[in-house]
């Protein structure tokens, strides 16, 4: 192989013709060549040829003091994805949606969710501070149906969630026993499976990333799982966002749309924005790391055409509950304060936010008076 000098202001290093481009200033040559040969994986790694189906969303938990917890999350989708929100109520009966060996529950905590094409719950929050959220994970692969198991629609997967449990604890000890098979379906009007990991996190500041590849079921379960985005899977994020620390964000911080990157400034952001402050100004914060890992509005890339325009966010404050919604169409976020819901199996009643097309409906305030009386929407399964 063919070696020649780089000058770095007053150091030298011995370089590869691939090493060369990289204009880093670093102590020693081994640190040197270690970052420029990194930036070459990710180059491979990330290059046009990768698989860009996976829809970029992304998700944050600011952890604060006195108990504060924050989650947000981003919608990033190519198309208008039907987004209403709804009110349940506890005590609602559902099944898994796939025919006669589905799984079957009532559930014990009341939600607002927000739906996708208004037939699967994509994101939420419960009575109980326990957060859930989709986002896209082309590496998915979910097992095969085995007789005599329950199976569940995976519109249904954030929803068990919610429904069934206050804390991600719970949640992750009744997942490990593996109580149903995850069935997947076409997203609504393509051709192509639905293909998603679950994130969760709850009042306490606990996390888990649950996802299925090669078939199996992996829960990665830490209160330290502030971030999570798209592909690679959510292991090999970890990876990259050791690399990304060991450099430090107020050195350098990647800038593309891509999953690895957003994961990257979402990890730092969501640590560096203040602490202490008052609700409302964390709130915005938390807010603002949400809005640097979006995507902008319309925006095309013709060589990447699955890149996708960020369509809305919300951030649940899991200390006051209360869920807040920004349309990237309209002027002015809202919020749904959880002290002014009825719950409760007895008098409670579904209630539908209806957002309109493209979430172009602009609501202020508490927009809980906004609601009204709705017929559950159903969650889409097998025929």
């Amino acid at each position: 192989m063919t070696y020649f000098s780089l000058a770095i202001g007053m150091r030298r290093f011995i370089v590869t013709p691939a090493e060369s481009f990289c204009v880093l200033e670093v102590p020693m040559l081994r640190m040197a060549r270690w970052l420029c040969s990194f930036v070459l994986l990710l180059t491979v790694a990330l290059s046009p040829e990768t698989d860009l189906r996976a829809w970029a969303c992304t998700r944050a938990v600011y952890l604060g003091p006195d108990g504060e917890v924050i989650t947000s999350r981003s919608m990033d989708w190519q198309v208008d994805i039907g987004t209403d929100l709804y009110i349940l109520p506890h005590g609602m009966e559902r099944n898994g949606e796939v025919g006669a060996e589905s799984l079957k529950w009532r559930s014990k905590y009341g939600s607002v969710v927000a739906t996708g094409y208004d037939v699967s719950t994509t994101d939420g929050m419960n009575e109980k501070g326990m957060v859930t959220n989709l986002l896209w994970l082309v590496e998915s692969e979910y097992p095969k149906p085995v007789a005599g198991k329950p199976g569940m629609a995976i519109s249904l997967w954030a929803q068990w969630v919610l429904d069934n449990f206050s804390t991600v604890a719970e949640a992750v000890d009744a997942l490990e026993q593996e109580p149903f098979t995850l069935v997947t379906a076409n997203v609504p009007g393509e051709r192509r499976l639905a293909t998603v990991h679950l994130s969760m996190s709850d009042a306490t500041g606990d996390s888990a990333i649950v996802e299925y590849i090669d078939g199996k079921q992996t829960i990665h379960h830490d209160r330290k799982y502030q971030v999570m985005t798209n592909s690679p899977a959510f292991e090999q994020q970890l990876a990259l966002d050791t690399y990304w620390k060991g450099i430090g964000g107020t050195v350098m911080l990647p800038g593309t749309n891509r999953a690895a990157d957003r994961f990257a400034r979402a990890s730092f952001y969501i640590n560096a924005i203040p602490q202490g402050e008052s609700a409302d100004i964390t709130v915005a914060s938390v807010f603002s790391v949400i809005r640097n890992v979006s995507v902008p509005y319309g925006l095309t890339t013709p060589d990447q055409p699955n890149i996708s325009s960020t369509r809305w966010r919300t951030v649940a404050d899991q200390k006051r509950m209360i869920y807040f919604f920004e349309s990237a169409v309209t002027p002015n976020t809202f919020w749904v304060n959880f002290k002014d819901i009825d719950f409760s199996a007895e008098t409670g009643k579904v209630k539908k936010l209806d957002l309109g097309k493209n979430q172009s409906h602009v609501y202020a305030g508490n927009a809980v008076k906004d609601f009204v009386v709705s017929k559950p929407f159903k969650f889409l399964g097998l025929p």
